[in-house]
């Protein structure tokens, strides 16, 4: 993982917070790079780039998905689809701010109410299972939702 930040001359607020973010593992040209900015708590910062406690928040998102999907298939889990939201909450603990808690949203589709209690299961192993998850400080909760396809097929 790299960081990058060039100056062009002007050093101001916008442009110190501002940085490429590439991995020279996944993409051996170097040509794709995330933009990364501090939080918009800080003035003048352009919205709609991803700061670092996106990517934090989303770290933990994506392993709670990878290690729900990994679990599931060896347990032979059947389900119709997989979407997760999620969201973090940054807090003044003790003069420092820490990203202390963080909110995962899953939502799963399966085929037939009868794989609700084994997905719920699944995914509450997955939680604790994810080594991300694992490494961090911050109080990590799950608002499971579990939909029936079946159900909804028959009130369309």
């Amino acid at each position: 993982m790299e960081i990058h930040y060039r100056n062009n001359g002007i050093i101001d607020l916008v442009h110190i917070l501002k940085g490429n973010l590439s991995s020279p593992e996944l993409n051996k040209k170097n040509s794709v790079c995330i933009k990364v900015v501090s939080p918009q708590e800080f003035p003048q910062i352009t919205a709609g780039i991803w700061s670092p406690e996106h990517l934090f928040v989303a770290a933990i998102c994506g392993c709670l998905k990878t290690t729900f999907f990994a679990i599931a298939k060896n347990s032979m889990l059947q389900i119709t689809s997989f979407s997760c939201k999620a969201e973090g909450r940054m807090e003044l603990v003790e003069g420092e701010f820490i990203m202390s808690k963080i909110l995962l949203k899953p939502l799963v589709v399966i085929p037939h109410e009868l794989y609700r209690s084994k997905t719920m299961r699944i995914l509450k192993k997955a939680k604790d299972a994810c080594h991300v998850a694992r490494s961090v400080e911050s109080k990590i909760n799950l608002e499971i939702i579990i939909k029936d396809k079946s159900i909804l097929l028959e009130s369309n």
